[in-house]
């Protein structure tokens, strides 16, 4: 059904949130206050039981197959008791209103009005009445705390003494031992590191790691600041005088 066929104007569609305990009260409302016009209240359920707590004896109840099905049928108010499961059914109902369309909605049907306006192009306008509001949930209070903050000692005394009083027992003391990873990151002894000889190779050989660089081929250290051997050859610069301006 395209929203194109619905006449009625945007401010004569309203959505009335309503818990359900109350929705009958407010459909009673509702129909005191149209009492000069048409009016069909449509629901997807129990269909019988909004009929028996109507004061209005008269008024139609319909479900929605009969409703938009039938040709012959039409209002001028729609009061639609719920939100239906499918937003294509709301709005054929609502095609076949004239006047003014209701739609009650209590808090778990909300997720199904999005839809609906989706397919219209529109929101629909919410007004919210006295004495149908939705319950608020009370949150539960958690409860202050009052007395003096306690230092580390006093909290350590509190909980020595609620030990003892449950067990029975005074409450061991915790003996820290010293794990192995304390002993791996611990600082070791460093052995000096000896000269064994050369290789085959003339190479110099050490206990310990030693890079070659920073000793002598017979295992002495070598001096940092060693004088080179070979000298490079000395170049004298002149400073070269400016040219005579002829």
């Amino acid at each position: 059904m395209s929203s194109n066929s619905i006449t009625i104007k945007p401010n004569n569609h309203r959505v009335y949130p309503c818990p359900n305990t109350k929705k009958t009260e407010l459909v009673n409302q509702l129909i005191e206050q149209n009492s000069t016009s048409s009016i069909v209240v449509v629901s997807s359920q129990n269909q019988h039981a909004i009929r028996e707590s109507l004061q209005n004896k008269e008024i139609v109840v319909m479900d929605d197959k009969e409703f938009i099905t039938s040709k012959d049928i039409n209002c001028e108010v729609l009061i639609s008791y719920d939100v239906p499961d499918k937003a294509i059914v709301y709005t054929a109902r609502v095609s076949k209103t004239t006047s003014k369309a209701f739609l009650l909605v209590d808090k778990s049907e909300q997720k199904k009005l999005y839809p609906i306006e989706m397919l219209l192009g529109r929101a629909i306008k919410q007004e919210v009445l006295s004495g149908f509001e939705y319950e608020e949930q009370q949150k539960a209070e958690t409860p202050k705390h009052t007395g003096k903050k306690l230092s580390k000692d006093e909290i350590k005394a509190v909980a020595k003494k609620r030990y003892e009083e449950k067990t029975g027992e005074p409450k061991p003391k915790q003996e820290f031992k010293k794990s192995d990873k304390d002993d791996k990151w611990a600082k070791k002894k460093k052995t000096p590191n000896q000269f064994l000889g050369k290789d085959e190779n003339g190479k110099a050989i050490f206990s310990g790691k030693s890079g070659d660089r920073n000793h002598r081929y017979d295992g002495t250290p070598r001096d940092k600041y060693d004088a080179p051997k070979k000298v490079g050859r000395k170049i004298n610069i002149k400073a070269m005088k400016p040219k005579k301006e002829s």
